[in-house]
């Protein structure tokens, strides 16, 4: 059964025609179960009605027309339940509903299971036998898997508008994925197919067939050189049998094999490379169903031989367009910074990728620039995307795909309501973010970039609360030298003098990796990450404080900050490595003054430690991005579990207020850092806790300044005092909404559903 079950999986999987691959799934369910029908219900949530769309065994005239609405009939319950149904007599079950136009009245025993995706109910898949026969534990087990892989796909069919039948509602279809930069964006997608990825090759017209054709043809050509030469450099290493395997390459490369079928799907209306991506992985789901080991291990080098050919077909193919959309929504399987510099700011309206993570570098620059994004969209169809009309909900993590008119019509007036409020809020950037009562709270931002927005920001902020300095690190292909970083650190420090400006020392691992300093590790954020990297390797830290000390010199507006603190024992030894790294630097003949140190409270255990750091340093900064996750043992990268992590959480609120007690009590400024800063509601819950300062990125400082210059501290007291007082997230949220609400400050939050 096993064996059964790779195979129905890896056909469904693979499959590009949903319709093809419904009919072949129910077939090969129905003579593995040997039953005598396998049927699939598509869930219309509109019409909270399943629909049936395919079915063997069942009257093919009734796909499409028989609709359950939720609830009724065995097949309506279960999608209702959400609970697999397995009845030895359906007929005599109270919630049995015979339909003519089925022909089911000959069949007595039923199992279905729901298909769910993220949640979200998709449909139904449901197997019934003429004779009364009770399904076992394995039947039940099988089916429950088959839809398990089935949601994924239908989840793609959907959103693509493969899965179209007159009788649904439509093809408007919602992915979700990591929240990453807040807004909202519409427009059309613009998919950037990553290179020789065969899943990843959009579908396009071509413009001029005997120019797809003679690309190929020369793709092929430069392939079957390289392995040829390939074969003729192992020709000494390796033996005939091995070396026998490089003529079938050449075979299967020849004339009458690979480019005539590519050849053929180009004059059928696809481009070369969407053609060769078809063809290939035609051959490899048959392969890798046949019964033959031999040949199932053949597949993978039809999928190499592709990849091969691919890369030379890009070779001459832009991995991003000549022109773009006025509103480009870009897609892709993971976008890299570089790909951001060939769009133009004004088309760029939004971000959506495959992979990546709310802290990886794109992320960072994205809030920098206030690029509504969404990453880590796993289940996201990249092929049939791009053209396609798309809504962005950054706040949320969601894309539309193919809205409806009245999505569309509601996002529309979202987007022109925040217009207007960045023009309204624009008057009071330069004034105090100061209470109605007299409370100040110093707003500061975080950077990473260039310093080209100093001069706008340094009249509005009370300086930089963090400086990512991983950042340089992520677009070189080496760890910048020590010349290139004190340049770097002195354009920061000189573009925001005298205000204060709060270095982080290199911060990587986890999610943030290096190009050319790759960490692979089965638990990333559990591992070797921040100080635990960088005091390893104190070769590269002593670089970096000591381009950060010439840096400061006659500025003195340096503050250093240690990341990812465990034990006291790590902070002991990063400030010997500063003190060396100033005396080094007097033996040069450069005096440097001894710059502020603080630390980052983002491991739980960092708590729990405050009197003993307060005797080291001399200022602390919450990474509450971090310490939420940790706490909260949620990956916050994680899309299935992304919904648990939430800085609203009752007990990351208490771990706050007693990190700001202790700091108040040690008489120690104490800032935070992370997106909690940045939200209107969560700074007035952090300036009643007693943070001495917030740090959040530039795009979010108009609203949490026009918030706190709104509510008096004592309010502002008086809230976090209710708040406290909850048990649970989902209490906060409102509580919060409605007090906001009161004070006339909705206006300020993120939009509602």
């Amino acid at each position: 059964m096993l064996e059964v079950l790779r195979r129905v999986i890896q056909e469904v999987n693979g499959a590009r025609n949903l319709d093809a691959a419904l009919s072949t799934m129910v077939r090969r369910i129905r003579k593995a179960m040997l039953t005598d029908v396998c049927s699939f219900y598509l869930y219309d949530k509109e019409l909270e009605s399943l629909v049936l769309m395919e079915t063997i065994g069942l009257r093919t005239q009734a796909v499409g027309r028989v609709v359950l609405p939720l609830g009724e009939g065995l097949v309506g319950l279960v999608a209702k339940r959400s609970e697999p149904l397995n009845l030895e007599d359906a007929r005599i079950h109270p919630h049995f509903r015979y339909f003519e136009a089925t022909g089911e009245e000959r069949y007595s025993s039923f199992l279905g299971v729901p298909i769910i995706h993220q949640r979200r109910m998709l449909g139904v898949l449901v197997v019934q036998q003429a004779e009364k026969r009770r399904y076992n534990d394995e039947d039940e087990a099988f089916l429950v898997t088959m839809a398990a892989q089935l949601a994924g796909v239908l989840a793609h069919a959907l959103a693509t508008g493969n899965l179209t039948r007159p009788s649904l509602s439509g093809s408007q279809a919602m992915f979700k994925g990591v929240a990453s930069s807040p807004g909202i964006a519409m427009g059309e997608a613009v998919v950037i197919a990553p290179p020789a990825d065969l899943n990843s090759v959009p579908d396009l017209v071509p413009s001029d067939e005997a120019f797809e054709i003679s690309r190929l043809k020369e793709a092929i050509a430069k392939t079957r050189d390289e392995i040829r030469a390939a074969a003729e450099r192992l020709v000494n290493r390796i033996s005939s049998q091995e070396l026998a395997l490089f003529d079938v390459y050449q075979q299967m490369l020849g004339e009458t094999a690979l480019s005539e079928e590519v050849e053929k799907r180009i004059r059928e209306g696809q481009w070369a490379p969407g053609a060769l991506a078809d063809v290939v992985r035609r051959h490899v789901q048959y392969l890798e169903r046949v019964d033959d080991d031999y040949l199932r291990e053949r597949a993978a080098d039809i999928r190499d031989l592709g990849r091969r050919v691919l890369a030379h077909l890009q070779e001459d193919s832009p991995s991003t367009p000549e022109t773009y959309p006025d509103n480009a929504i870009l897609v892709g399987d993971e976008i890299s910074v570089a790909m951001l510099g060939e769009v133009p700011r004004d088309k760029l309206k939004g971000l959506v990728s495959v992979r990546g993570s709310s802290t990886s570098h794109v992320a960072i620059v994205a809030r920098a620039m206030g690029i509504p994004t969404v990453l880590g969209m796993v289940d996201l169809p990249l092929p049939r995307l791009s053209g396609a009309q798309v809504v962005l909900d950054g706040h949320r993590g969601r894309l539309f795909v193919r809205p409806g008119a009245e999505l569309s019509r509601y996002y529309e007036t979202i987007i022109a309501e925040e217009e207007a409020l960045t023009a309204l809020l624009e008057h009071e950037q330069d004034l105090p973010s100061e209470t109605t009562d007299g409370h100040e709270v110093p707003l500061m931002v975080n950077t990473g970039l260039a310093v080209d927005a100093a001069a706008l920001l340094k009249s509005r902020i009370s300086g930089v609360g963090l400086y990512r300095t991983e950042v340089p690190f992520m677009i070189t292909e080496r760890f910048p030298g020590e010349k290139e970083q004190t340049r770097l650190y002195r354009d920061q420090l000189e573009g925001f003098s005298p205000l204060p400006v709060v270095m982080r020392t290199l911060d990587i691992g986890g999610d943030k990796d290096l190009p050319y300093f790759p960490i692979e590790e089965a638990n990333p954020f559990l591992g070797w990450r921040g100080m635990r990297v960088t005091l390893d390797h104190p070769e590269v830290l002593m670089v970096q404080l000591r381009a950060m000390l010439k840096a400061s010199q006659g500025l003195d507006n340096l503050y250093v900050l240690f990341p990812m603190i465990t034990n006291v024992e790590e902070v002991d030894e990063a400030l010997k490595l500063l003190d060396r790294a100033i005396v080094e630097l007097g033996e040069e003949g450069i005096t440097v003054q001894r710059p502020n140190v603080g630390v980052m409270i983002e491991v739980p255990a960092t708590i729990y430690q405050m009197d003993a750091l307060a005797k080291r340093v001399d200022f602390f900064s919450v990474g509450s991005n971090d310490l939420t996750q940790y706490l909260l043992a949620v990956d916050r990268n994680n899309p299935r579990v992304s919904d648990l992590y939430d800085a609203l959480h009752p007990a990351l609120l208490g771990a706050l207020v007693e990190l700001a007690q202790d700091a108040r009590r040690l008489d120690k400024p104490i800032s935070l850092c992370g997106e909690l800063a940045g939200d209107p509601a969560g700074a007035l819950l952090l300036m009643a806790m007693g943070f001495t300062s917030l740090s959040m990125n530039a795009p979010s400082l108009p609203k949490v300044r026009a918030a706190i210059r709104r509510v008096s501290f004592s309010d502002a007291q008086i809230l976090l005092d209710e708040v406290m007082c909850l048990d649970t997230p989902a209490q906060v949220h409102p509580h919060l909404e409605a007090r906001m609400e009161s004070w006339e400050l909705s206006h300020l939050m993120p939009p509602k559903d």
